[in-house]
């Protein structure tokens, strides 16, 4: 028996919308930008892509605070 709420192939939907796929870009390249400013400070990369790493948690949460 077939289910009435299954979706057809080809008409679903994206996966994020487009205000989401925004804000986590900024924040990947936000987290990148900082990765490389802390290895071009003279810090060793684990260091430097912890920083990164560190960074992109709050850019997401302020990219979404400032794009309606």
């Amino acid at each position: 028996m077939a289910q009435a709420n299954r979706r057809r192939p080809g008409r679903d939907g994206p996966l994020l919308s487009q205000r989401t796929a925004i804000v986590f870009l900024l924040a990947a390249l936000t987290g990148i930008g900082a990765t490389v400013l802390a290895a071009l400070a003279g810090n060793v990369w684990p260091v430097a892509v912890s920083v990164g790493g560190g960074v992109v948690a709050p850019a997401v949460l302020f990219f979404h605070q400032i794009i309606d």
